[in-house]
């Protein structure tokens, strides 16, 4: 499979994957200071006239979100965030991870993103400029993670690969395992898609079996799990998951299948081990 960012944005996928990754931030910063990690930040910042419009899978996301009524919470903070990036209405400009992150982030708190793509390296770097304590880096971010979370506490790592190599499975959990070795106080989210189950479930026997403990697996399935040529649902695995992921998990993908999926489609949040 072959996720690229930019052609994918603001899809279903990325409202699960973005609502999630702003309820865990705040939950971080109630705490303190955070420091999030991005092994795969993208370009930040998405143009959706651009390779969007190929995909036409904002228009069943994103847009919709935005004409969408009685949305929850979870779901209205995300909203609003992408409003407060289009000022003259509509829907042309959706926010990545970094700039999502990078807008809410408090003095004392950072944000660091990894890319291996020299273009799109460019274009985080751009994205980030207004932000001094955000910031975008080129390197292979499973490994420079790892090696930057040494210097952390606590960090909030997000593993979201493009999934054009057949090892990143293996890889998201080994990166996972060792951030957490080195800090049990990590936190751990990872995007995935749901196609094959049977990769999928061998990536949460990983994370097990690595000894990674309160593993929260939130899915969403848009449609029935029958054609594996086809994204019809995606899952975020949050390892050392914080109170209150469960309920917050629950609402943001309920609300996606609900409002976005077809007959068949289901929410499933439920624990590893």
């Amino acid at each position: 499979m072959n996720y690229r960012h930019s052609f994918h944005a603001g899809n279903f996928a990325d409202l699960v994957k973005h609502a999630l990754v702003l309820w865990l931030l705040k939950e971080r910063q109630a705490r303190g200071p955070v420091a999030v990690l991005d092994t795969h930040a993208g370009a930040g910042l998405y143009d959706l006239t651009g390779d969007a419009v190929r995909s036409r899978e904002a228009e069943a996301g994103v847009a919709r979100l935005m004409t969408a009524e009685a949305r929850p919470s979870l779901i209205e903070a995300l909203a609003a965030e992408v409003a407060a990036l289009n000022p003259q209405g509509g829907v042309r400009f959706y926010p990545g991870s970094p700039v999502l992150t990078a807008r809410a982030l408090r003095a004392g708190d950072s944000y660091r993103g990894f890319e291996l793509n020299p273009p799109v390296e460019a274009l985080l770097k751009e994205a980030l400029a207004p932000w001094s304590n955000a910031t975008g880096q080129a390197g292979d971010g499973y490994d420079e993670a790892v090696r930057a979370a040494r210097g952390l506490k606590a960090p909030l790592l997000l593993i979201d690969p493009p999934f054009e190599r057949p090892d990143d499975y293996v890889r998201s959990a080994e990166t996972a395992a060792a951030v957490l070795g080195a800090d049990p106080t990590a936190c751990v989210a990872i995007w995935t898609p749901l196609k094959d189950l049977e990769t999928f479930d061998g990536f949460i026997r990983r994370l097990e079996q690595a000894g990674l403990s309160r593993v929260l697996v939130a899915e969403a399935r848009l449609r029935p799990l029958n054609n594996p040529m086809k994204m019809n649902g995606c899952a975020m695995t949050v390892v050392n998951a914080p109170s209150g992921a469960e309920a917050a998990a629950a609402e943001i993908c309920g609300w996606t299948v609900s409002a976005l999926g077809d007959a068949g489609g289901r929410a499933e949040v439920w624990r590893a081990g």
